[in-house]
């Protein structure tokens, strides 16, 4: 048996039966496993081996469902999995019909709750411990935050907030600090100390008692405590966490197993929040991983033999065709900024960082602060473009309505991973930015292929005006769309058909299908147009009149049904005076998979044979009439 202490964990609880010196090969075991299996389906790989340790610990410590884990952002997951008995899943990780990259409370009553971007755990888990008390059910709840999310300012509204709750744990996932022997040493010692709980026990009836004394003892109290932390500011330089209510504890080893078991333990007894600072090591035990933990943070399936380096050789797509092309326009257009959150390589703009490193900022996964910083750039003369994920512009939304549109200041957004997004499910999908920037009234372009993305970009940099947006997919351009080219106009007929009076029409990756459709429909004797939309915000000029002479027009796009594109195409037609028959397929965002892109069109009838099938359906039904 290749893994027999992991092949024991079948469900929550099994972990508890091992014993303690079998819980470092248990490890070395999920190592290897997380390793071997994300080799083959893809998935989030350095943050999870970073993790393993600590988690084991939790699962020892703890007692799932009835207490609480939430992670923040999610991907660091798969350790809790396996150890809720989801080992079988992970043959279909991140595929369709197998289990999520994330924690889903739909797949295990040991998630708490779904997670997919980051700085959020803290405040969930808050509203978890304050239901907890308000009910009166047992149980902590732990919050485990990489040091990555304290870049993102909801931790620290959050730890404004966390009262006396006795039954919160925050853990800091710190994988980036190291600890010095002498410190660490002491810290260690002093941890041992204070996580026992006769330290708690004598903590307070050391201050009950001298509260009790008449007149001084409420002072003593309070000069014994000014001490301790004066004292701990020189050991921890954690005045911040105590001074927010914290009891810190730390740093601790987060890869020694057994203090973390026995740590976990002694916490079971608290009278106040506790914050432990865990130090760990990203990409721990995969020394491809460690070397580079962003480059393998997350990947697609790999030949551990043949590993690349996709920071030396990144893969063609759009993102580094935005990014190359942005630093090719920086060079002449001095006033150029680019910012992005956290995603320097997922935006391609290493390029613009190593060309004009004075004018990139990355500012963490702080999207809000972003698009605020971009606001104030440009209110100064500069043009900033923020390239973030669509995913990660939803948490920007006030400050893109207040910030940046109010006073229509000269702010590029350049979002990425738009439309339907792969393998990371309903938390990443790119569906809903078309609708809020139609609501800001933000000029927004949707490039089906890199010639446009160029010729657009180009565009939109040298003739500022205003907030404006350009929005393209994952990946590389499709051969079919490629071949179009770049006409320079704000909608094109890809596709006509002599007496033709259908028409379907789309933007973006989606025209790929639209244009599969139309081939489709002739094999059927049906004649159809296809138009491919550039400009989607407002409606590209003359779109009414072109598409008036039609009888039905389908409309197709990866954006959610209410107030996307569609349903605005609809309104202007109707408008206008047309009185034909209008399809409208959307992204109908009730239920969305973890999927491949070809699966998520399919199963929102957004691929060609649905399209078609839509047309022939609504011209059999009026041949009936």
């Amino acid at each position: 048996m290749r893994y027999p202490l992991l092949s024991r964990i079948r469900r929550p609880g099994d972990v508890k039966k091992l014993l303690p010196e079998e819980l470092p090969v248990l490890c070395d075991e999920i190592r290897s496993f997380l390793i071997e299996s994300v080799s083959a389906t893809g998935g989030h790989l350095s943050s999870n081996l970073g993790v393993v340790e600590l988690t084991v610990a939790l699962h020892r410590a703890l007692r799932l469902p009835q207490d609480k884990i939430v992670f923040d952002v999610g991907h660091q997951c798969y350790t809790h999995k396996l150890l809720t008995g989801r080992r079988a899943g992970f043959a279909q990780l991140r595929q369709k019909d197998g289990i999520s990259g994330f924690p889903n409370p739909a797949e295990s009553d040991c998630d708490a709750f779904i997670a997919g971007h980051g700085s959020t755990a803290l405040s969930v888990a808050i509203g978890i411990a304050r239901a907890k008390k308000i009910k009166g059910e047992p149980g902590k709840v732990v919050a485990i935050i990489g040091d990555g999310a304290f870049t993102g300012g909801m931790v620290y509204e959050g730890m404004n907030n966390i009262g006396m709750l006795n039954n919160l744990i925050v853990i800091l996932n710190d994988n980036k600090m190291s600890i010095s022997k002498n410190v660490g040493e002491i810290a260690n010692y002093l941890t041992r100390l204070r996580t026992d709980p006769k330290y708690f026990h004598a903590k307070a009836q050391m201050e009950t008692a001298l509260e009790s004394i008449p007149v001084v003892g409420a002072g003593m109290v309070r000069v014994l405590q000014g001490g301790k932390q004066i004292i701990r500011r020189g050991i921890y330089h954690s005045t911040m966490f105590e001074e927010m209510g914290f009891q810190y504890v730390g740093p601790v080893d987060g890869h020694d197993v057994l203090q973390l078991s026995q740590m976990f333990t002694n916490l079971q007894e608290q009278a106040a929040p506790l914050f432990i600072h865990v130090v760990t090591k990203k990409g721990k035990g995969f020394k491809p991983a460690e070397e580079n933990p962003g480059e393998f943070h997350g990947v697609s399936a790999f030949d551990m033999n043949h590993i690349t380096n996709p920071e030396v050789s990144p893969k063609d797509s759009f993102s580094t065709c935005f990014g190359s092309k942005l630093s090719e326009l920086g060079k002449d257009c001095r006033e150029l900024c680019a910012i992005t959150a956290a995603m320097k390589y997922g935006t391609g703009l290493q390029y613009f960082k190593h060309d004009h490193p004075d004018r990139f900022f990355d500012v963490g996964m702080a999207e809000q602060h972003a698009v605020t910083f971009a606001a104030g750039l440009a209110s100064q003369g500069l043009l900033p473009t923020v390239a973030i994920y669509s995913t990660f512009f939803q948490r920007a939304y006030d400050q893109m309505i207040h910030d940046v549109c109010l006073m229509r200041l000269n702010v590029l957004f350049a979002v990425d991973r738009a439309g339907l997004v792969p393998n990371d499910g309903e938390t990443h999908q790119g569906i809903y930015d078309p609708a809020f920037f139609s609501e800001m009234r933000v000029e927004t372009y949707s490039p089906a292929n890199y010639a446009e993305l160029e010729y657009w970009l180009t565009r939109l940099v040298r003739h500022p005006n205003g907030p404006r947006a350009i929005r393209y997919p994952r990946g590389e351009e499709k051969p079919s769309l490629a071949a179009l080219g770049c006409s320079g106009e704000q909608f094109d007929f890809i596709d006509r058909q002599e007496g033709a009076d259908t028409v379907l029409v789309s933007y973006g990756a989606e025209a790929e299908e639209a244009l599969a459709a139309c081939d489709l429909l002739l094999q059927k004797s049906v004649r159809a147009d296809c138009c491919k939309l550039v400009r989607i915000v407002p409606l590209p000029e003359g779109i009414c009149k072109a598409l008036a002479g039609y009888k039905t027009i389908l409309f197709a796009e990866e954006c959610v049904r209410d107030g996307g594109i569609g349903q605005q195409l609809c309104f202007a037609l109707q408008q206008s005076g047309w009185r034909g028959t209008f399809l409208l397929h959307a992204v109908d965002n009730r239920h969305l998979l973890h999927a491949n892109v070809p699966q998520l069109r399919k199963d929102q009838a957004l691929d060609a044979a649905a399209l078609a099938d839509s047309v022939l359906n609504i011209l059999t039904s009026r041949s009936m009439e």
